[in-house]
C-alpha cells in the first residue's frame, strides 16, 4: 500500500484523485490544501472519515509546515496538483500564480527531495513525485489540424499558462540534477462534478438555472479538448503508480469541442432536466450572451493522448455526452453544495478583463 501526499487535495481535480484513491484503492492519502477560494472540505466529506485520510491545512510555500508533514506521515507518494489555475485570475492578478505555481512548486520540490535522501535506498527508488500541469503549457494551435504531444515546444500564452511552464520545468530540473523519481502528466480541460464555478461549464449550467446570460467570449469558436474530471483521476492514479520515472503523459477526453456548442449543449440538457425555467425565460440558450473576448485567448488546444493509451492502457471512459449528461445532473442534484460556494467570495462576476 502507498501513503500519496496530496497537494490541493480540497480542489476540483484534487478531490477527485483523494475520492478515487480511498474508494477504488488501499492505499491511504494525506491531503495538504492552504483552503483558498477553490478549495472546498465539503468535495471531501465521502471519504473524510477514512482511517486511511487525513487532512493537513497548510501552504505549499511554507516549507517548515512541509518538512513537518513529510516527517509526520512519511510518504512514498506526492502527487503534485495544488496550484492558480483560473486564466482570467491570473490577467487580474498575475502575483499569485507566481508565487503559488512557481514558488510553490519550488518550496515542495526541496521538501520532498529533503525527505526523500533520508530514506533507504530501496525506498528512494519506489518514492515518485508527480506533477500535474496543463496543456496550455503549450500555447495555441489556432491554425493547424495538428495535437499537442509530449515533445511539443512550450508556447504559454496567460500569466497562468507561464506559471505552470516553469513549475514544470522545475519538476524535470529536480529529476535531472538531483535524481528526485519525478513524472510530470499535462491535460485538457477538465469538467465534471465539484468544479468551481468560475469555470465555462458550471458558470453555464447555474447562470441559466438562475435566468442569468450565460457569456461565452468573443464569437464562442475557440476549440477545447474536454476531458471528464473522474476520468482524469484514474488517469494520474495509473501514471502515479505505473509511469516511468523522468516521462510526460498527455492526458485528453478525445473531446474537441467549440466553446458555443460546449453552452448550447448544456441549454439542451437543461431543457430535457429542467423543463420548468426562470421566469420571462422562453428557452435557455436565448440566454447566451457573447461578450469581449480575453486577452491573449488561445483559439484552439487539443491533446494527443496516444502515449498513455499505448504504454499504460488508459483510455477515458465517459463520452463528451455521457460525461456532460451526469455532470449537469450532479449539479442538479447537489445545490447545497454550489448554493455555499456562491455564498462566497465569488458571485459568478467577470473576470479577466485588465489587459
Amino acid at each position: 500500500m502507498n501513503k500519496i501526499l496530496v497537494t490541493g487535495g480540497a480542489g476540483f481535480i484534487g478531490s477527485a484523485v483523494v475520492r478515487h484513491i480511498i474508494s477504488e484503492t488501499a492505499d491511504s492519502v494525506v491531503v495538504v490544501d492552504k483552503l483558498t477560494y477553490a478549495g472546498n472540505l465539503s468535495s471531501l466529506t465521502a471519504v473524510a472519515q477514512s482511517d486511511r485520510f487525513a487532512f493537513e491545512q497548510v501552504d505549499i510555500c511554507d516549507r517548515q509546515a512541509l518538512d513537518a508533514v513529510f516527517a509526520r506521515h512519511q510518504p512514498n507518494r506526492v502527487m503534485h496538483l495544488a496550484a492558480e489555475s483560473h486564466v482570467d485570475r491570473s490577467i487580474d492578478g498575475p502575483a499569485a500564480f507566481i508565487e503559488t505555481n512557481i514558488v510553490g512548486t519550488y518550496t515542495l520540490l526541496e521538501a520532498a527531495r529533503s525527505w526523500w535522501n533520508t530514506l533507504t535506498p530501496e525506498k528512494k527508488a519506489a518514492f515518485r513525485f508527480h506533477h500535474i500541469s496543463t496543456d496550455e503549457v503549450y500555447g495555441d494551435l489556432h491554425g493547424s489540424d495538428d495535437f499537442f504531444t509530449e515533445t511539443t515546444p512550450y508556447a504559454p500564452s496567460s500569466p497562468y499558462s507561464a506559471s505552470k511552464a516553469g513549475s514544470d520545468h522545475l519538476v524535470r530540473a529536480w529529476l535531472r540534477t538531483y535524481g528526485l523519481p519525478t513524472l510530470v502528466t499535462n491535460c485538457s480541460n477538465n469538467y465534471g462534478p465539484y468544479h468551481f464555478p468560475e469555470k465555462l461549464i458550471p458558470l453555464a449550467i447555474l447562470n441559466a438555472l438562475a435566468g442569468k446570460p450565460l457569456p461565452v467570449y468573443g464569437n464562442g469558436l475557440q476549440v477545447r479538448d474536454w476531458l471528464y474530471v473522474e476520468d482524469h483521476a484514474r488517469a494520474l492514479y495509473r501514471v502515479l503508480t505505473t509511469g516511468i520515472v523522468g516521462e510526460t503523459y498527455n492526458i485528453g477526453g478525445h473531446n474537441e469541442r467549440k466553446n458555443i456548442d460546449v453552452v448550447r449543449t448544456v441549454c439542451a440538457l437543461l431543457e430535457e432536466l429542467v423543463p420548468q425555467k426562470p421566469e420571462g425565460v422562453a428557452q435557455y440558450q436565448d440566454l447566451i450572451t457573447f461578450v469581449t473576448d480575453r486577452p491573449g485567448h488561445d483559439v484552439r488546444y487539443a491533446i494527443d493522448a496516444a502515449k498513455i493509451e499505448r504504454e499504460l492502457g488508459w483510455t477515458p471512459e465517459e463520452t463528451f455526452e455521457t460525461g456532460m449528461r451526469k455532470t449537469v445532473q450532479w449539479y442538479l442534484a447537489n445545490p447545497s453544495w454550489w448554493q455555499q460556494v456562491l455564498d462566497g467570495s465569488y458571485q459568478g462576476q467577470r473576470l479577466g478583463l485588465q489587459g
